[in-house]
């Protein structure tokens, strides 16, 4: 039965996404760098860090979703389906609202209600951190990844944040 649900989750969250960029984020600009141009920037920082989880995980650039990718690096959350549907409980811990997370959320946690308890972590997790989720990390990617997680899991204004 978790593999049916699975295929249902994965199948769901990749049409999703791909719909979700092209309907609701038509305000937003793709970054436009490839993931070869993420390994010109400086060991440790961001920009680095954010081409090595594209060839570690074999994943490609999606234009527009970048910041989706920064969040799983700047929270250290994984890729799997589940840790997926926890970044959604994160974010809206960090005060992000949107039709699409409200959705991820709902049904994440009625698919999977065995992961309830990790899903709640992870709200509490968005609470605790400095709100992040509204800004754009393209202008942060010669910033030091570890500086990024320790401002926001710390709330100390270590960078000027824009």
């Amino acid at each position: 039965m978790r593999g049916l649900r699975l295929k249902f989750m994965l199948h769901l969250y990749n049409w999703s996404s791909r719909v979700y960029a092209e309907l609701f984020k038509t305000h937003k600009q793709a970054w436009g760098i490839s993931k070869q141009e993420f390994a010109e920037f400086a060991d440790g920082s961001l920009g680095a860090a954010l081409g090595q989880f594209y060839r570690d995980k074999g994943f490609d650039v999606m234009p527009k979703l970048e910041n989706h990718d920064v969040f799983h690096l700047v929270t250290q959350t994984g890729t799997n389906i589940e840790d997926e549907i926890a970044m959604q409980y994160l974010l809206l811990g960090n005060g992000k609202i949107s039709l699409y997370l409200l959705g991820m959320v709902a049904i994440g946690g009625f698919v999977f209600p065995e992961y309830t308890k990790y899903y709640w972590r992870s709200f509490q997790k968005g609470k605790e951190m400095w709100p992040f989720h509204h800004l754009e990390f393209k202008d942060y990617l010669n910033e030091p990844l570890y500086n990024l997680q320790r401002a926001f899991a710390q709330k100390t204004n270590i960078l000027i944040l824009k």
